[in-house]
């Protein structure tokens, strides 16, 4: 889509000005320390979610993840998050609009997903459509830290967050055979995702499952592909690359893709009898129960509390009520034999039950993962233009020194 678009711009004042104060941080050290995997080092500040992983809370902007989930909708958590307050009707209406504006996306990316391989991995097809859209965006260029490179870093963010259902729906048709689906521009982001992946309109609970998966996903701190973006944007590349390199970190197996593994295993003990023996028999083998646990979360995820309640529904609702039990059951085994050691269900537990029971396959559910956490990143891209700086951490050298240099001849 390039860069022209007639519609009115939408307010997004994610301004690293505004932020609250924060309590006097310690004296810096005398030099740089090592901290591997950077556990315990604060390398950005925002003012979009806020995490206690002791207590188990997570919230947006100061707002309850759950109270979210309940109450709210994935057009206006993406207004939250970029904005730091919730919006009145008429601004909610703005974004929406200009959302719905830029669903489509070029015929020169339709060509190009024909173009794929229908065995290719999902999160491969993602990570290239997302990178290829900056070919059809004349203000994809280098980002400026100015107020109009900032603007111009919205409006991308604003046409990545539109474009990528699109991007994921169509790319499952092509691998499966079946004739693309424009979106309808008068549905909301879920609505019009599923649309678009089976041909026909879901139902108001459909929509909604989809729609609560995408609020409980959308921002999680400085998790791992959320730095790889933030460290991208730094150096004032575009956002289009830096959401290229969000969706390449969260392929990687130690972060997106657990819900993958929620299902696979689901699949592979098939029955309620088999639940137990195979769960007792992880445990009784040291091995990970895929959904239990999590780096941050000391407590129960609190995004998966009430997704655990609407699991149920939409299984019942869609006649899978005996996967929502299979999982209920692995919960309380884990739960009985993992007692004050802090391991609880994570959000991928549940969500696997509520993608799976919305007809989305298992190998798109990290896609989802980055259909929602689109808008998370963006904001955290824009955040950083705000008060940029480049990020270059140290390495820690371990090798040898004054080594000699080896003729090719004495080599062994």
């Amino acid at each position: 889509m390039s860069a022209a678009s007639t519609q009115p711009p939408v307010t997004i004042q994610t301004s690293a000005s505004t932020m609250s104060t924060t309590p006097a941080a310690p004296a810096a050290p005398a030099g740089p320390i090592f901290d591997k995997g950077l556990a315990n080092t604060i390398a950005a500040e925002t003012q979009m979610s806020f995490i206690d992983g002791g207590k188990g809370v997570l919230e947006y902007v100061g707002i309850e993840i759950d109270a979210l989930a309940r109450n709210s909708t994935y057009e206006e958590t993406v207004y939250l998050l970029w904005n730091t307050k919730l919006p009145t009707q008429a601004e909610l209406n703005a974004l929406k609009s200009a959302l719905q504006a830029e669903y489509e996306i070029p015929d020169a990316i339709y060509d190009m997903i024909k173009s794929f391989p229908k065995d290719a991995v999902p999160m491969h097809a993602l990570r290239t459509l997302v990178s290829a859209l900056a070919l059809h965006d004349a203000e994809a260029t280098s980002s400026e830290t100015t107020p109009a490179g900032i603007e111009s870093a919205k409006r991308q963010a604003l046409r990545l967050v539109a474009k990528t259902p699109t991007l994921i729906a169509n790319f499952d048709r092509h691998r499966s055979g079946k004739a693309f689906v424009r979106p309808n521009k008068s549905y909301d982001i879920a609505t019009n995702f599923l649309w678009m992946l089976n041909g026909e309109k879901p139902t108001e609970a459909m929509s909604r499952g989809l729609d609560i998966c995408l609020i409980l996903h959308a921002d999680h701190g400085l998790n791992a592909s959320t730095f790889a973006g933030r460290v991208t944007i730094a150096t004032l590349s575009d956002m289009y690359s830096a959401m290229t390199t969000a969706v390449g970190t969260l392929k990687g197996p130690l972060h997106g893709g657990a819900n993958e593994e929620v299902m696979i295993m689901l699949d592979e003990i098939g029955s309620m009898d088999n639940v137990e023996p195979y769960i007792k028999g992880k445990l009784e083998r040291k091995e990970l129960i895929m959904g239990f646990g999590h780096r941050v979360y000391k407590a129960y995820d609190p995004r998966a509390t009430y997704l655990k309640t609407f699991a149920k529904q939409i299984a019942t609702d869609t006649g899978n009520i005996k996967l929502f039990e299979m999982s209920q059951k692995i919960e309380g085994i884990v739960l009985d034999a993992k007692a004050g050691k802090g391991i609880f269900p994570n959000v991928d537990f549940y969500s696997a039950t509520t993608y799976h029971c919305l007809g989305i396959k298992t190998d798109l559910f990290t896609c989802m993962f980055a259909m929602s956490r689109m808008s998370g990143w963006a904001g955290h891209c824009i955040e950083q233009l705000q008060d940029n700086r480049l990020i270059r951490p140290q390495a820690k050298y371990n090798g040898p020194h004054e080594a000699p240099y080896v003729a090719m001849a004495q080599r062994s």
